[in-house]
């Protein structure tokens, strides 16, 4: 389904995790505009909330930058079509 279009360029998620948020990813496309980034990040993120817990994030779009801390095996940065997709969820500090 998505072999050949998605190009994972950093993760440390579990292979299955990254599957998921591929193809939430291509399901998000399919719903919304290519434009309408913020829709498809907010759909993501829920996706990921309601399978992995709460506090996750995304960031999707053709042209961003960003400096965060994640929890370790929960990031994933990849581009499928035209756009780039930042997932991970946030690291609890003391």
């Amino acid at each position: 389904m998505l072999e050949g279009k998605a190009m994972v360029e950093d993760s440390d998620m579990p292979v299955k995790m990254q599957m998921q948020a591929m193809a939430f990813a291509s399901q998000a496309l399919d719903l919304f505009d290519v434009s309408d980034c913020k829709s498809i990040a907010g759909h993501i993120k829920k996706e990921f909330d309601e399978i992995y817990g709460s506090g996750w994030q995304c960031v999707v779009g053709s042209n961003f930058g960003c400096f965060f801390t994640h929890s370790i095996g929960t990031f994933i940065y990849f581009q499928l079509e035209t756009l780039k997709f930042l997932i991970f969820k946030g690291a609890s500090t003391p």
